[in-house]
């Protein structure tokens, strides 16, 4: 199973500053040392791609620098050529784990998930939205399940109009964004929402996505759900979320569908949660979509 990343581009950030840059290289420290996965730097996305998702102008003030001010403050960075650099490998790494996940039915990107990005603009820590513009790159009916603890806002407006795309969020309630947009299928949680409810919740979404009949999967494994995370709300345990991970992969399989797996948030202090939140995301697909090799002991 190959694993694409985007760590080796540093975003410079101010001191103090809460997106949690360091958990991507962490991450994948950790999943080199289980020996299950090849690891490929992320390509960088062309223009082109982009633009399939994206407002051209707006992606070229992105490019070239000219972005207003007010654009980068929503999207919460400073501007800066190793931000774009960043922020086409984190659509290229997407774009090529579903050129695996069609040939092979697993393609893994570890960051992406960048679903606050909107047609015309970013937000939330998100430049282009990977997830968007993969979907309309590789042409297929295709359902999109984000689990991050915030709504895939941008990801829903992107879709509002376009049937063959279903999307799914399960989300805090009283979380950011404060304006929500309409996925195909919003659960909105309250707060503290733990184990069972949440797992209960994403069953019974399920077999509307399997009714739907995608011929791929996008799961956006947001760990930001995880009880204590600083912008979550919810109270989901670490083995909750694997056993939301576990939910995903095994209706995948299931219904024999290739899934596209991106990072998207997790924001747990002390930084370790959170990476030992995501790298069960990627250890548990091995072991449910690898049932035969070494990856099925991993989680013993």
């Amino acid at each position: 199973m190959r694993l694409f990343y985007s760590d080796h581009y540093a975003i410079p950030l101010p001191a103090g500053h809460k997106f949690p840059a360091a958990k991507y290289a962490l991450l994948r420290q950790r999943l080199e040392g289980d020996r299950v996965f090849r690891f490929e730097p992320a390509p960088l996305a062309e223009r082109e791609a982009i633009e399939r998702a994206h407002d051209p102008a707006y992606v070229a003030s992105i490019l070239d620098g000219t972005v207003d001010p007010r654009v980068m403050r929503r999207i919460g960075f400073p501007w800066s050529e190793a931000l774009v650099r960043r922020s086409l490998a984190s659509v290229g790494g997407t774009l090529a784990a579903t050129t695996d996940a069609l040939t092979g039915g697993f393609g893994g990107n570890l960051a992406g998930g960048t679903h606050h990005a909107f047609y015309g603009e970013g937000s939330g820590f998100c430049v282009f939205n990977d997830l968007a513009v993969a979907t309309r790159t590789c042409g297929k009916r295709a359902a999109v399940i984000d689990l991050d603890v915030h709504q895939g806002d941008g990801t829903a407006s992107i879709f509002e109009d376009e049937p063959a795309v279903l999307t799914v969020s399960l989300h805090g309630e009283h979380n950011f964004p404060f304006r929500k947009q309409r996925s195909r299928i919003d659960v909105a949680l309250p707060d503290g929402t733990g184990d069972e409810e949440y797992l209960d919740r994403l069953r019974a979404v399920l077999p509307g996505v399997a009714e739907f009949g995608p011929e791929i999967v996008y799961y956006q494994s947001g760990v930001d759900g995880l009880a204590g995370d600083q912008l979550g709300r919810l109270a989901i345990s670490t083995a909750g979320l694997a056993a939301r991970d576990r939910t995903v992969f095994e209706f995948v399989r299931r219904e024999g569908l290739p899934v596209v797996v991106t990072l998207g948030g997790g924001y747990a202090e002390p930084i370790e949660r959170t990476v030992e939140a995501h790298t069960n995301t990627f250890r548990t697909a091995a072991a449910v979509l690898q049932p035969f090799s070494q990856a099925a002991r991993l989680l013993e």
